[in-house]
């Protein structure tokens, strides 16, 4: 399938230098929120890049839940593919697919679990299924059929039927520390502008990079 004449040109705007904020977090904030005022199907979508101990790369989609000068963080079982990839190699990489706004940002950086205090204070968020949820899934193992989850699901409503449910031990949160952002914004003629923040000790250094 020949798909090559598929393309369109990208229009909507430019960025430049003197726009940008002094720090990435609060440069991403700003798109964030204009992709949140753009109505984007879930702004907070991210593709999660990792590489395995033998050097294997894997992607999946994962959901940003918070983010600040400390890092973004999502989460997931600690036994899952990606779990065990990032505690083989930790260099991870986050893309934001911002296409009806012609951007993306891509994260570079370190992933570290985050606290189980922190965790739980998310986990107390989540609606009463989701967190059942986490206790039925073997993330990333193979199952025999659809109807061991559902068999799975209907123990532990039992199990919890008469008071909260606990934070599973095998799930929790993972933070991305930055190392380097970078922030695309589509231009005419591949001519895209690009800007890459990169930490350097206590500061950012900012570059534009060609398209």
């Amino acid at each position: 399938m020949d798909i090559s004449d598929y393309r369109r040109e990208y229009t909507r705007g430019g960025l430049h230098r003197a726009d940008l904020a002094g720090d990435p977090v609060s440069q991403f904030e700003k798109w964030f929120e204009q992709a949140t005022r753009a109505s984007i199907t879930d702004p907070n979508a991210m593709t999660l890049a990792t590489v395995s101990a033998d050097c294997k790369p894997s992607a999946r989609t994962v959901l940003l839940k918070t983010f600040d000068q400390k890092g973004f963080v999502f989460f997931t079982n600690y036994g899952s593919q990606k779990a065990r990839e990032i505690e083989a190699n930790p260099n991870v990489c986050l893309l934001f697919p911002w296409t009806e706004l012609e951007r993306q940002v891509e994260i570079a950086g370190r992933a570290e679990k985050i606290s189980t205090t922190e965790s739980m204070k998310y986990f107390l968020t989540r609606p009463h299924g989701s967190q059942l949820g986490a206790w039925v899934s073997n993330q990333s193992n193979v199952i025999t059929s659809r109807k061991i989850l559902d068999m799975k699901l209907d123990e532990m409503k039992r199990k919890f039927k008469s008071g909260k449910v606990p934070l599973p031990d095998f799930w929790g949160g993972y933070r991305v520390v930055p190392d380097i952002v970078e922030f695309w914004q589509g231009r005419p003629n591949r001519l895209h502008d690009r800007f890459e923040y990169r930490r350097k000790e206590s500061h950012w250094e900012i570059a534009r990079l060609a398209p």
